[in-house]
């Protein structure tokens, strides 16, 4: 391990000792070198079609909205009527259908270290080698729950009003859809290696699910291209933007401009690469075990809180979703109208709970069970409780407190991500603290996870050897120095694109193989219902 972190020292030292010689600041160099690198693709990604002279909508959200209302349509509303479903598989109602008692896993050895299990993949298999489509349900929201719903509900509702609330939940919803059928397709079509190891996600039922449909070539194209932006979406979304805003609050906690980190992005970033390093590339678990008991905990005391302040002002509740209805329907001040209010809600809540764009397929292709919808079935909960429930809580915070004023919103990104914890410390106030912890805690985990889904990626582009996969961590490494010194500006646009570029081939596959994930339903269903008679 040693080998690879020094390798990793050689590789972001030079950058910090040439920046540091420049005449501006090292955070300033990085952020206009990584603009001027990627500020092409931002470009191109968020192209906007011009509807009329005031409202442009995003050509790459169409994929996103017009697939979820498809899914609903096409599986019967699913996202509704598999609810209550879905909550008994959870609670272990249909165990018995498996075979087994809790899901028994069988440990295997891994294939890049010489301890049992893949440390990788611990956060999904479970500690002690067992896995439940609760253990999945939880170990995928802790990925998810996190920095979207502190930060991005913050942006939306800054810029679009709180009208952007109610289409973050219509999103939560009609996402539900597309999270059930990529997950679904994500445990029929995974590879298992010889010596046990789980390999899945879009790339795999691109290239296997298409050719059974005689598509191979359409489907090899489009699995390399996912692959290309979900290693480039750990970079961004999952790393840099994670550490980025972790940065920005703990600055802020610290005395901002006056802080001892003013200035020294980079240097909370090394920290940050080392104890990312610890875990990925050594592959540590019992480090990986004492975040899935935290993060669990943190996700609690951040719902009490809000709760809390909900309930302080409890006369204003009304109000407030008042305000989220009007403001969704009849907004006024905001930058294209009601459009304007729907692009920033839909923009965010398919950040905030990934529903479409095939990262949470990778994470629970590693689930062992015989039919692939249940954990399709599991895995639609995911957006209720990250959008519908936590963002929600967050927007009626800042919707109470009265942190959102669509006449006059914050001046950048960065002030609108302070919304939040400001929002907080209205009523309760210790708790930027608290937030503070929470976020370098939901970051951490957030950039754990994300290192495997672009591992994922990697491994399938440039094979499963231990060279392939040392390379990749120690350049997502040196990804985690860039995003703590690089603005916020330029890494949320890079974070966005990448995420809705992963979408664009993921819907694609999604909507082909539909009424594979159809066949599996039914065959899920099926068995429900003979197990019940």
């Amino acid at each position: 391990m040693k080998k690879y972190l020094l390798s990793f020292l050689t590789f972001a030292l030079p950058l910090l000792t040439f920046a540091q010689d420049a005449e501006q600041g090292i955070d300033e160099v990085i952020d206009e070198k990584f603009g001027d690198l990627t500020g092409w693709f931002v470009e191109a990604v968020f192209y906007q079609i011009p509807f009329t002279d005031t409202i442009s909508v995003y050509w790459v959200l169409f994929p996103l909205i017009i697939g979820a209302i498809y899914f609903t349509f096409y599986f019967n509303f699913i996202n509704f009527r598999g609810f209550f479903t879905s909550v008994n598989i959870v609670r272990g109602k249909y165990d018995d259908l498996e075979g087994r008692e809790n899901h028994k896993v069988e440990v295997e050895k891994s294939a890049f270290t010489d301890e049992d299990d893949n440390p990788d993949t611990i956060r999904v298999e479970g500690h002690e080698g067992e896995v439940s489509h609760f253990q999945a349900l939880t170990a995928a929201l802790s990925a998810t729950v996190g920095l979207g719903n502190i930060a991005g509900v913050a942006i939306a509702v800054s810029i679009g009003g709180a009208g952007a609330t109610f289409w973050m939940i219509i999103a939560g919803f009609l996402g539900m859809a597309s999270k059930f059928v990529e997950c679904t397709l994500g445990v029929k079509y995974r590879d298992i290696a010889e010596d046990g190891t789980v390999y899945g996600g879009p790339m795999y039922y691109l290239t296997k699910g298409l050719k059974s449909k005689g598509m191979a070539g359409l489907g090899k194209v489009l699995a390399v291209l996912f692959a290309i932006f979900v290693i480039g979406g750990s970079f961004g979304g999952g790393n840099m933007f994670q550490v980025n805003q972790a940065f920005q609050l703990v600055e802020n906690i610290t005395g901002g401009e006056q802080s001892f980190l003013h200035g020294y992005g980079w240097a909370f970033g090394l920290v940050m690469a080392v104890l990312v390093g610890i875990v990925i590339i050594g592959g540590i678990k019992k480090i990986a075990k004492v975040t899935d008991k935290i993060v669990p905990f943190m996700v609690a005391i951040y719902v009490a809180a809000s709760l809390f302040v909900i309930f302080a002002k409890f006369d204003m509740i009304g109000s407030a979703f008042a305000a989220i209805w009007n403001g969704a329907f009849s907004p006024e001040g905001i930058a294209g109208g009601a459009v304007g209010v729907l692009i920033q809600g839909f923009r965010r809540a398919a950040f905030s709970n990934e529903a479409g764009i095939g990262s949470a397929s990778i994470a629970h292709s590693a689930v062992k069970t015989k039919y692939a919808a249940s954990e399709g079935m599991v895995a639609l909960l995911e957006p209720f409780i990250d959008t519908v429930v936590v963002c929600t809580m967050t927007a009626l915070v800042l919707i109470i407190t009265g942190f959102v004023d669509p006449l006059n919103p914050p001046a950048n990104d960065a002030q609108a991500i302070l919304l939040t914890s400001s929002a907080f410390e209205s009523s309760i106030s210790w708790f930027p603290y608290v937030l503070t912890v929470a976020v370098v805690l939901f970051a951490f985990s957030s950039m754990i996870s994300w290192s495997y889904y672009g591992f994922q990626g990697w491994t399938y582009l440039f094979g499963r050897s231990k060279k392939a996969e040392y390379t990749y961590k120690v350049i997502f490494c040196v990804f985690v120095v860039v995003g703590a010194a690089a603005s916020l500006g330029s890494v949320i646009g890079f974070s966005d694109a990448m995420v809705f570029a992963m979408m664009v081939p993921n819907m694609i596959g999604l909507i082909l193989l539909a009424p594979k994930v159809k066949e599996e339903l039914n065959k899920y269903m099926a068995a429900i219902k003979a197990n019940k008679s």
